[in-house]
């Protein structure tokens, strides 16, 4: 049912260049008081999304700082993932809703609730990750459980109500919940236990680090990119919420003003939980025809070992960088580009909207005629390219890099950890 994703330790101490030295002694002493407790994170693929990029740094940089963590994955059959991208566009708004059938599917894993080992999980804390854990909480054995924190990365700004319904007795089952914005918490929630903690970025991963502009040109002519035009780029999977049907009609306006210019969307993520992102793929090929100036990259394109690689070299070449959503729980994609010293053209919903600051660091925008304007803005302005992006690094050493994100879901752990042996230690003492 579980498997171990086995990563060592990363030093920590390289971190400490980007971070104000206030944040690193929290992290120290968080970790020490820690000391002795085990943290166990559960979610449902290795690699492709946000989440698995995210614990992919953070469980061997919390072992660089000292603690006890693991990180493991479920195994369901591929019908399971079929319902659970569905059940993710629903909750953050598409119609419809369930059948039966997929009910089943998504509530049993496919199987039956005796084949549910925990045994692994052993730990002090857990947290669980996005609503494809959820169907755990009515698998607990009696009476045994460490407190479990359910995190939250999508988009929960205007659901389905429906759905959101049906998921909302499981999540209450959780000891708190974690969300990446204060406007994604349900109303209906009515949890004592809620935290705000939007994502952050590893800025010593592969995809971060500093690539010279030299080499990131490589990468682009070796893919196509004729290096003498200039190039909009969207780094995102194919899914109708970033709205790639979107991101071509902008980049069809723009190129009436600038006629040489060229579109490439990154969408490799190789994300076994993501089974709609074929079939978005095709679509887009027949909308966009036989442009040979729009460059589309799917997993075949792009091999599992060279994404981060490819991903950094564009978002490091490219002249604009959209992430045009219309709908996003955080939008790392932004957060990457902001890090690279880019301004993003993003949609002006969800996570994104906390990261860019109109006009300062970036531009949000709300259709496509003004996603059109804004890449033409900044193809004709590159001295504001420069600005804008000097104002998004900054925002990004700021607020999102990854070991904030580990001081709050430390300072999450050990509240939850608290309030349990209070609450065991009142129990004995009621039975005494």
């Amino acid at each position: 049912m579980f498997h171990r994703i086995d990563l060592g330790p990363t030093p920590f101490e390289p971190y400490t260049q980007h971070l104000a030295p206030s944040l690193t002694e929290d992290l120290r002493s968080l970790v020490q008081e820690l000391r002795g407790s085990r943290v166990v994170h559960v979610n449902s693929t290795p690699v492709g999304g946000g989440v698995a990029e995210i614990l992919r740094s953070l469980i061997p940089m919390s072992k660089g700082l000292g603690l006890d963590t693991d990180w493991y994955i479920i195994s369901p059959p591929n019908s399971f993932f079929d319902v659970t991208k569905k059940l993710h566009n629903l909750l953050q708004g598409a119609e419809g809703g369930l059948t039966a059938e997929e009910t089943r599917n998504y509530r049993l894993y496919g199987g039956e609730t005796s084949s549910v080992d925990f045994g692994p999980l052993a730990a002090d804390v857990w947290f669980l990750h996005d609503p494809q854990l959820l169907p755990l909480m009515s698998f607990l054995p009696e009476g045994w459980r460490p407190p479990i924190i359910w995190v939250c990365h999508i988009d929960l700004s205007a659901p389905n109500e429906e759905t959101l319904n049906a998921v909302l007795p499981d999540v209450r089952k959780s000891d708190a919940q974690v969300f990446s914005m204060p406007y994604y918490v349900p109303a209906s929630l009515e949890s004592p236990n809620i935290h705000i903690i939007p994502p952050a970025i590893d800025p010593l991963s592969e995809k971060n680090r500093p690539m010279p502009m030299k080499e990131a040109q490589g990468y682009l002519a070796s893919m196509g990119i004729d290096l003498t035009r200039p190039l909009v780029t969207q780094v995102s999977r194919f899914d109708p919420w970033k709205d790639p049907w979107g991101v071509v009609d902008a980049y069809k306006d723009a190129k009436g003003a600038f006629p040489g210019l060229q579109l490439a969307y990154l969408g490799a993520s190789h994300a076994a939980d993501d089974p709609e992102g074929k079939q978005i793929f095709e679509r887009l090929g027949e909308y966009v025809g036989q442009d040979p100036d729009v460059h589309l990259y799917g997993d075949a394109d792009i091999p599992l070992d060279r994404v981060d690689r490819v991903v950094n070299a564009f978002q490091t070449a490219s002249d604009v960088l959209l992430q045009k959503s219309v709908r996003e729980g955080f939008g790392l994609t932004v957060t990457e580009a902001m890090w690279k010293g880019q301004p993003v053209i993003g949609g002006n919903v969800g996570g994104i909207k906390a990261q860019i600051q109109d006009g300062h660091s970036g531009f949000l925008v709300d259709d496509v005629e003004q996603c059109a304007a804004r890449i033409k803005q900044l193809l004709e302005r590159p001295e504001l390219r420069r600005s804008m992006g000097e104002a998004a690094r900054e925002s990004v050493r700021e607020r999102f890099l990854l070991p904030r994100f580990l001081r709050d879901y430390l300072r999450a752990a050990i509240e939850r950890k608290a309030s349990q042996q209070r609450g065991t230690a009142e129990a004995s003492s009621t039975r005494s």
